[in-house]
């Protein structure tokens, strides 16, 4: 599970393994283990992965279905819009082929 979203988030977010591993300052063999299911992260390198996809730690670890998406940065319009292009996806859920 942790394997999956860790390799999920970092391609949805055009990073390569390198560049995870350099932003964590760790190997990107470790990076690799992680996404094959070799090994996985520490308790701390778990955290830091999940802050910087802006996710929470239960996400990564499959204990809960959906991401969470962090907008304390976003202003209150930006927020607005954000709110409303979720509810256009709901409202066309089934309609979208």
């Amino acid at each position: 599970m942790v394997a999956n979203r860790i390799k999920l988030l970092r391609e949805q977010n055009s990073m390569t393994q390198s560049a995870l591993a350099k932003k964590l300052n760790v190997t990107r063999s470790a990076v690799n283990s992680w996404e094959m299911g070799i090994s996985v992260p520490s308790t701390a390198l778990l955290v830091d992965v999940a802050r910087l996809f802006h996710v929470s730690t239960d996400f990564l670890l499959g204990l809960k279905g959906s991401a969470t998406l962090d907008i304390s940065e976003l202003n209150d319009r930006e927020v607005l819009l954000l709110q409303q292009l979720i509810n256009y996806f709901l409202s066309t859920r089934n309609t979208i082929p």
